[in-house]
């Protein structure tokens, strides 16, 4: 019997990497979406290779629609997706994270953004859809903890995930019940050594008093993944700091 596949974007390093690494871990081939970061998707590559695992890169900047429907149709035509007859999960993971004023942000930081959160996202979803349908599979998207909140300086960013957030509870109503649609909302993951200084701060809002791990968002996508009777859901992976910011 053939493996099941996952397809992750944005992940050859931090948390997308982790998520590759997860569903590798548990016998999925895996496919690694990088736009610049080549050298990083070629190295965590060659890691799975070596570890047994399966798994192949892909190239494309998802701000570009023309390469985006490439890396579609690159998909549809890989081998991995050809044995399965299918892809069994879809994880929208690529983002770009910058604080900005209100008065300072232009129009093509917010055409950017939601290039990048939204559209190509539902881009992926439509391109996909038959192959996640054929094997009753799983898109994930990684929204973040904003919902309902105004975070100073980062209009452009909660927006554009709000909507991102909003389109997926929409396909969760329209792919059922052949695909479910779920969202994970990382909180303050510490991912890099130079974060340490700005989480010391936020980790006194946070209730269980420290910063999430990687592997704390790639369970949760995981975990999306392998529950049939879950869709139309927004799990916050944050230490409970969502009851104590705004």
């Amino acid at each position: 019997m053939s493996a099941k596949v996952c397809f992750v974007t944005g992940s050859g390093r931090r948390i997308g990497a982790s998520i590759i690494k997860k569903f590798a871990s548990e016998g999925y081939s895996v496919l690694i979406h990088v736009s610049n970061s080549v050298e990083a998707g070629e190295s965590l590559k060659s890691e799975l290779i070596e570890s047994g695992a399966q798994a192949d890169l892909l190239q494309a900047d998802l701000t570009d629609e023309n390469q985006t429907q490439g890396m579609i149709e690159a998909i549809i035509q890989h081998p991995f997706v050809k044995q399965r007859n299918g892809l069994d999960v879809l994880v929208h993971n690529a983002s770009v994270y910058s604080q900005k004023p209100i008065e300072e942000l232009s129009m093509e930081t917010m055409r950017f953004l939601n290039r990048l959160h939204i559209e190509a996202p539902l881009q992926l979803s439509q391109g996909l859809i038959s192959l996640l349908s054929s094997v009753n599979g799983s898109i994930v998207a990684l929204t973040d903890t904003s919902a309902g909140k105004a975070w100073d300086q980062l209009s452009h960013y909660t927006s554009s995930k709000a909507g991102l957030r909003q389109l997926m509870l929409n396909l969760a109503g329209e792919y059922a019940p052949k695909v479910r649609v779920n969202c994970v909302a990382p909180g303050a993951i510490l991912s890099a050594d130079w974060e340490h200084e700005h989480f010391s701060k936020i980790i006194r809002s946070i209730p269980l008093k420290r910063s999430g791990d990687v592997e704390d968002v790639s369970n949760a996508v995981y975990f999306f993944a392998n529950s049939p009777y879950l869709t139309g859901q927004e799990l916050f992976v944050d230490g409970g700091w969502a009851l104590n910011s705004s």
